[in-house]
């Protein structure tokens, strides 16, 4: 099993958290400080919720595709490697909570896409030193802006 991830940073969580359990009608799987995500059965995607700046617009922060395995992160790290993408690993980096395996990959729009896997729970939001986890955006994973403060990430 696989499912397609949307992280999106929003200016008010609890608006969206009441918003988002009301639209694929199921409470979030997952709910800390500043984070929340939801495992949705149907359509299969795992939405998130990170908090971002007052008054700020919902953006897109990053997309991933979640898997089963350690071994299905490595599969896919090598499957995009041949074909002539960039990649990033990261492994047992903590980020989002969560203990994870990882590749990253970047679109022709600078939009990060991830594949990950969760290994276990983690008590931070904020992404381990050198990371790329949830920079904030595709432009700040290009070196354009400021990347997140520290406790932002996904």
């Amino acid at each position: 099993m696989s499912r397609v991830q949307l992280a999106l940073r929003v200016s008010d969580l609890n608006a969206s958290i009441a918003f988002y359990s009301k639209l694929f009608g199921t409470e979030p799987a997952k709910l800390r400080d500043g984070y929340a995500n939801f495992a949705i059965a149907e359509p299969p995607l795992k939405l998130v919720l990170i908090e971002g700046a007052d008054e700020e617009a919902t953006r897109l922060d990053h997309l991933g595709v979640e898997v089963e395995t350690t071994e299905n992160v490595h599969a896919a790290t090598a499957r995009l490697s041949e074909v002539g993408l960039a990649t990033t690993e990261e492994n047992d980096t903590t980020c989002c909570y969560a203990l994870q395996d990882k590749v990253w990959v970047h679109g022709p729009g600078q939009e990060p896409w991830e594949v990950y896997v969760v290994k276990a729970d983690a008590d931070s939001l904020a992404k381990q030193q050198g990371s790329t986890c949830c920079t904030g955006s595709a432009e700040a994973d290009a070196g354009t802006q400021e990347p997140v403060a520290a406790g932002g990430c996904c």
